[in-house]
């Protein structure tokens, strides 16, 4: 059974850091995309960060380019959004995704939500001003 355990989200100020972690199960990490969205109240989810297992490419969503990395530890079977200079607007509940295999690249996939074939719960982050 495919499951996404992902957790790690709490409350920062703006300007501080978080480190969400999606911890996968029933798959391996052979060939897959490893999704990161979030949900603002009010908002549709949007994307926030792909990654593609097979040849380690990103992508991101420019909201975030150059404050988010994702990265991942195969080993662990986990997949991790290391958040930096955080913004009030960043709070929303955020939320893992796969797609195995992968339909389409990073950059696409980032964007287009439909593709995930499964969804994990979601961890809220709150940044104060």
């Amino acid at each position: 059974e495919v499951q996404l355990q992902a957790s790690g989200g709490g409350l920062v100020q703006a300007g501080g850091s978080l480190k969400l972690s999606c911890a996968a199960s029933g798959f391996t990490f052979d060939d897959i995309a490893i999704g990161w969205f979030r949900q603002a109240p009010g908002k549709e989810r949007e994307g926030v960060s792909c990654f593609s297992s097979s040849d380690g490419s990103t992508a991101y969503a420019d909201s975030v380019k150059g404050r988010f990395t994702i990265s991942s530890d195969n080993a662990k079977n986990t997949v991790y959004l290391q958040m930096n200079s955080l913004k009030p607007e960043d709070t929303a509940v955020y939320y893992c995704a796969t797609d195995l295999p992968p339909s389409q690249s990073p950059s696409q996939l980032v964007r287009n939500l439909d593709q995930y074939d499964y969804w994990g719960q979601g961890t809220l982050v709150t940044v104060s001003s």
